[in-house]
């Protein structure tokens, strides 16, 4: 066997082996397996809308509207979406915390929660609303989040029927990739000839799997096409540019780039990506505009690569809504808190644009953040639960 044929078998084993303990992804409680993924059950679903993909993106972390949608100069990406479809400048919102405010867009209810806690929600969240009682197979559901620790909780509630069986599969911003991975990316996604020397990198890959799951898949089922999918997604996740992000709102960005690649591999029904960055507003607004302006132009390639695909440019709705606002004025420390109780705080814009939308509309009228949940409820065709307490827009609909 002739080194170049052994390093194509290494690369080849590699990419299996990492695919397989891909398919092992936990969910927020490790408990995603190979028998959760068998194969992508068809969605029971009623086909009334265009809308088939759903793209939640909580801008969290308190983003004022002034600084959006008045100072458009911070995102002409994301006044470009939205003449692509609907505007609300006035969403109400609850200051309940970042945590809280942000899963109560998921879970169409206001959850209680601030930063420091731990514990998930007791409303079910849309993922298991669909998985459950939609129909929705395992790969149809992802979120891509910024938040860290705290950011996985948004995948599932403890609700004793539904919880982690129905929750979403949840990737941080890091992707799939540990440290040990990311020593090595830049060198696997450019092979050097010398054969020895990539034959130890891609040991040194294998070295990295979770061993436990890929025992546990040893001859298991495993669905071919998602398989392939799982194989893409791992190359992209190589040889991407998100692990090369850096600076503020690194973490923000990597969000995003890790959710596009998620739509464009896995073509989920719903991907919901957390957000977080923006609170470096408490003490710098400079920072702050800068997070603004990045996640801009991240949610801009996103929006594009939708547009450009032909599966997903008549079929995806992109929805973008912060989970509070700010401060109306600065701080001592030129900074921008959320305490004092102004509509600069408890109110904030709405983004949505989607083959179902009307184009270029301003919306008015009543709305609130919770009322995102049983709109994408409501776009993929499933009546919301009596358990959520809010309503579609349905105004934003053509």
């Amino acid at each position: 066997m002739t080194n170049a044929h052994s390093i194509d078998s290494s690369r080849r084993d590699f990419l299996r082996n990492t695919a397989m303990a891909a398919l092992a992804l936990p969910l927020a409680d490790g408990s995603l397996t190979a028998s959760s993924l068998p194969r992508r059950m068809p969605s029971s679903l009623p086909l009334a809308r265009k809308t088939k993909h759903v793209v939640l993106v909580a801008f969290a972390g308190g983003v004022r509207s002034k600084d959006v949608i008045e100072l458009k100069e911070n995102a002409p990406n994301l006044h470009r979406i939205a003449q692509n479809g609907v505007l609300h400048a006035g969403l109400r919102c609850a200051n309940v915390g970042h945590y809280g405010a942000a899963l109560s867009m998921f879970t169409g209810n206001v959850e209680a929660l601030g930063i420091r806690d731990d514990g998930r929600g007791v409303n079910p969240t849309l993922f298991e609303y669909l998985r459950k009682d939609a129909g929705c197979s395992a790969s149809d559901l992802w979120l891509s989040t910024s938040n860290g620790a705290q950011g996985k909780l948004f995948a599932y509630s403890e609700h004793p029927d539904y919880g982690a069986s129905f929750g979403a599969n949840v990737l941080d911003g890091e992707g799939i990739f540990n440290v040990e991975f990311k020593k090595v990316l830049d060198q696997f996604g450019k092979p050097r000839a010398d054969g020895d020397k990539e034959a130890a990198l891609l040991d040194e890959l294998n070295a990295s799997l979770d061993q436990k799951a890929l025992a546990s898949l040893d001859g298991g089922k495993v669905d071919a096409q998602h398989l392939r999918r799982v194989e893409k997604f791992i190359l992209d996740e190589l040889t991407g540019g998100a692990t090369n992000l850096t600076g503020p709102g690194a973490g923000d960005a990597k969000a995003i780039r890790v959710g596009a690649n998620i739509l464009r591999t896995f073509r989920p029904r719903v991907l919901g990506i957390t957000l977080q960055n923006a609170d470096i507003a408490h003490g710098s607004y400079n920072g702050y505009v800068e997070v603004i302006r990045r996640n801009d132009q991240e949610l801009g390639k996103l929006w594009d690569a939708v547009q450009q695909d032909p599966e997903l440019k008549d079929q995806t709705t992109l929805l973008v809504c912060p989970e509070f606002g700010r401060d109306k004025d600065l701080n001592e420390r030129n900074g921008l808190d959320h305490g004092d109780g102004s509509d600069s705080l408890n109110k904030v814009f709405l983004i949505g644009a989607g083959p179902d939308f009307a184009r270029g509309k301003t919306l008015k009228g009543e709305g609130r953040t919770v009322d995102l949940c049983p709109t994408v409820l409501s776009l993929l065709g499933h009546k919301p639960s009596a358990m959520v307490g809010s309503k579609a827009l349905d105004g934003a609909f053509a």
